[in-house]
């Protein structure tokens, strides 16, 4: 059996005082590079009940003890303190997968209780979501992502050494009766599953849905990750054009990570997430907090600041977004992977929150 951990990030202290030098004067999540964070993920488990080669361990990560993780309140704060004082205005629940977490309707309703007008979705593989759909949505939930690399069962049963392709499409079909918003659909494509990307797509289009391809990215713990045999953007494109037309890229957000192309003229589009070969960290927008409750500006640098010990130890809201004010100012420029010395970071995405 393989030994896997989370990862050792370099864990930042959170010192009671903090210099001026080392935050920006704005009252919002600005960096060195002049970009301002208005996404937010919250990570709420390591947990997953997939165990995908490009993101799990076959025997998946070691646990994170109870009282490790943050609990509802906890996380509450944290979003009310990033949507009224940091200028924070989406916030996506992510995992592992969340749904592993028993609790999460009350991780929503709390978070939107605290964040009334602030869009709250979260990224999911959908197993046991026709059973939760309607409590999470009743709890305030706003869109969901949901993570589906292909509809053929036995490379999916490969591909996430589950075979429960059938619980997904049960979890799809609930959402997609119950939420307003038309569902997100996030594909990573490996070598062995390029040929189906033309399927997925008709899939996708005939119900409704958005699809979104993403190169897989080195957060795999398995750390096996090799640029020269993961699927490029032009790659996926070249076999969509085999059966459909794609014209005209565009982003409707200069943030948005997903360059759109219109499908056959449109109106319909397909994204494309191309973080290796066509970076876009010069308009990342995003701030993450762990579940272990750690601020993480950029997915690749392994540098984290505690927030936990502040929520837990009496620290008041304005210093704890002081703190994270001081972690963003520091982000990285970039992820660095076009540079001969990128090194992958220590975590993995399940370790870290997609």
């Amino acid at each position: 059996m393989t030994t896997v951990s989370l990862g050792f990030p370099r864990l930042r202290p959170s010192p009671l005082i903090i210099q001026q030098t080392d935050r920006p004067t704005s009252s919002q999540l600005v960096d060195r590079m002049g970009r301002t964070a208005r996404d937010l993920r919250i990570s709420v488990t390591e947990k997953c009940s997939l165990k995908c080669t490009y993101c799990m361990p076959e025997e998946g990560l070691p646990a994170i003890p109870r009282q490790c993780l943050l609990s509802p309140t906890e996380i509450g704060r944290l979003v009310r303190i990033a949507t009224t004082r940091l200028g924070i205005r989406e916030v996506r629940f992510t995992g592992g997968e969340p749904l592993m977490r028993a609790d999460l309707e009350d991780i929503v309703a709390e978070s939107r209780s605290v964040a009334p007008d602030t869009d709250l979705s979260i990224t999911t593989n959908a197993i046991g979501l026709d059973r939760r759909i309607n409590g999470l949505v009743e709890a305030g939930l706003n869109r969901l992502n949901i993570s589906l690399d292909t509809i053929d069962r036995s490379a999916f049963a490969r591909l996430t050494r589950r075979d429960r392709l059938k619980d997904v499409l049960s979890g799809i079909r609930a959402a997609s009766t119950t939420t307003r918003h038309p569902l997100k659909i996030n594909a990573v494509l490996m070598q062995e599953t390029l040929d189906q990307a033309p399927d997925l797509l008709a899939w996708a289009l005939e119900h409704g849905h958005k699809l979104r391809f993403i190169e897989q990215m080195p957060l795999d713990a398995d750390h096996t990750w090799a640029k020269s045999t993961m699927v490029p953007a032009e790659e996926v494109i070249r076999v969509l054009r085999e059966r459909f037309t794609l014209t005209n890229p565009f982003r409707t957000d200069p943030a948005a990570p997903a360059e759109e192309w219109l499908i056959n003229g449109g109106p319909y589009t397909v994204g494309i997430i191309a973080a290796v070969t066509r970076p876009f960290c010069a308009d990342c927008d995003r701030t993450r907090i762990t579940a272990e409750g750690t601020i993480r500006t950029c997915l690749f640098s392994d540098d984290e600041t505690d927030l936990r010990s502040l929520l837990r130890s009496g620290t008041d809201d304005a210093l704890i977004a002081d703190m994270w004010r001081a972690a963003m100012w520091n982000k990285p420029a970039g992820h660095g992977m076009e540079q001969q010395t990128f090194v992958p970071p220590h975590r993995s995405m399940g370790a870290i929150g997609g």
